[in-house]
């Protein structure tokens, strides 16, 4: 089975684009829906994020609010990778077992840090979705949460759009609208289901 590693910046469309692989039957593991579920009261990582980082960040019912830990780590490096050592190998471990699971031709993988968390190692493409910068701040604001300065903390702590591009094997450009990104989509299931390319290891 080929392994899509699909990332792309804050506010660049990953989850729009995995809904469209969906659409074809693709399956998709999504990192970030699994660091939510371990963060749950009484899940994996859950006792060991408040260890780190104090009541401070539980929300009234005590649950952890993640727009404010996400604020906090990143604009803090040290607080941001003591997060990622809690997430990361909890995280990879669970996208091992999704992935042991499934007989597909192919699945999709989203993983918004892959390439700066070593995640890479788990896929055999990368595939970027690239958004202007501009467009990026815009969208990751409009849908709310997060402020323009916060959106560009966030940015600046994720690798620079030059170097994913350098990284990717497949991009889309999302700039357009829903019946580009549906046209592109379309493309890349037709290779990746013929079986174009052998896994990189």
């Amino acid at each position: 089975m080929l392994r899509i590693g699909l990332t792309g910046g804050i506010g660049s469309g990953k989850s729009t684009i995995a809904a469209l692989f969906a659409r074809h039957g693709t399956p998709i593991i999504d990192t970030d829906e699994i660091a939510r579920r371990l963060a749950e009261p009484g899940a994996g990582a859950y006792d060991a994020i408040v260890a780190a980082f104090g009541d401070g960040i539980l929300d009234a019912g005590r649950r952890v609010d993640r727009s404010q830990l996400r604020v906090r780590v990143f604009n803090d490096p040290e607080e941001r990778k003591r997060l990622e050592a809690i997430l990361h190998p909890r995280i990879r471990e669970e996208v091992r077992r999704q992935l042991a699971e499934l007989d597909a031709p192919y699945c999709i993988v989203v993983v918004p840090l892959l390439i700066e968390s070593g995640f890479d190692a788990l896929i055999d493409r990368i595939l970027v979705v690239d958004t202007p910068e501009a467009l990026q701040i815009a969208r990751a604001t409009a849908r709310g949460g997060l402020t323009e300065p916060e959106v560009r903390a966030v940015m600046a702590a994720q690798t620079s759009r030059a170097e994913r591009l350098q990284k990717a094997d497949d991009v889309i450009v999302n700039d357009a609208d829903m019946t580009h990104l549906e046209r592109e989509i379309e493309r890349l299931h037709a290779l990746y289901v013929a079986g174009v390319w052998s896994p990189s290891f």
